[in-house]
């Protein structure tokens, strides 16, 4: 069974390759953001295919969790925490962050469904550059949130929690 460390020494080897081939983003930014290192765990001719799918699950996480903020029906009682510490301009805000990922999802859809190596590599490129300003975003939202929610808690001490 090969070790661990030269698993990920292969993924890197092959990645450098389409790095070169389709000028994608350095594999340590990629996995900085990403975690893609986890690919090196699957078996696979189709490298490029395991890296967006590891980039794909954090654009879905990231869009369920803002779709429960935005739409909180049925979310964990936090969730409602949030959404009384934010006003209408930072809804606003996020949900311009929200039609991004509903955006990246569609095309993931198109790229699940017809395999191309071209357009997985635009895809990682792209979404890429688009997390760049999402979690820049993010990080202010998640302050705003932690300011709000200490606020609402002083403010009124008599919160029900079940």
């Amino acid at each position: 069974m090969m070790k661990e460390k030269s698993k990920l020494e292969l993924l890197k080897k092959k990645y450098s390759v389409l790095h070169e081939k389709y000028n994608l983003p350095e594999f340590e930014k990629l996995n900085e953001d990403f975690y893609i290192e986890k690919a090196a765990e699957v078996d696979t001719d189709y490298p490029i295919r395991e890296i967006r799918r590891f980039i794909a699950d954090k654009f879905s996480n990231y869009l369920r969790f803002i779709e429960a903020i935005l739409n909180p029906v049925n979310a964990p009682i936090f969730v409602f925490s949030i959404t009384k510490s934010i006003d209408a301009k930072e809804k606003e805000k996020l949900s311009e962050v929200y039609k991004k990922l509903a955006k990246i999802e569609v095309n993931l859809i198109e790229i699940d469904i017809q395999f191309s190596e071209e357009k997985e590599a635009e895809f990682i490129k792209e979404s890429y550059e688009i997390w760049q300003d999402i979690k820049k975003y993010l990080l202010t939202f998640i302050e705003v949130v932690k300011k709000g929610w200490d606020n609402k808690i002083e403010k009124n001490n008599k919160n029900y929690f079940g």
